[in-house]
């Protein structure tokens, strides 16, 4: 998500935005004392997380599109 939005910073939100969409791979059905985190195999995954980090890179300023910030 970062490097879709061409962020130089990383700041709060973007790490919350990224935990958060971690968090909604996992179904409520699914959750137990040995399933809270998706595998790193789970193919949900990676575009959750990016597309919540760029949507949050978006809202704090810190995205770049061409050379204009968005």
């Amino acid at each position: 998500g970062l490097l879709d939005a061409q962020s130089r910073t990383v700041n709060t939100d973007m790490m919350l935005a990224a935990a958060r969409a971690l968090a909604d791979v996992v179904a409520e059905d699914e959750l137990n004392a040995n399933y809270i985190i998706p595998s790193v195999f789970n193919d949900k995954v990676a575009g959750a997380v990016a597309g919540a980090v760029r949507d949050a890179a978006k809202a704090a300023g810190a995205a770049v599109t061409g050379t204009t910030t968005v």
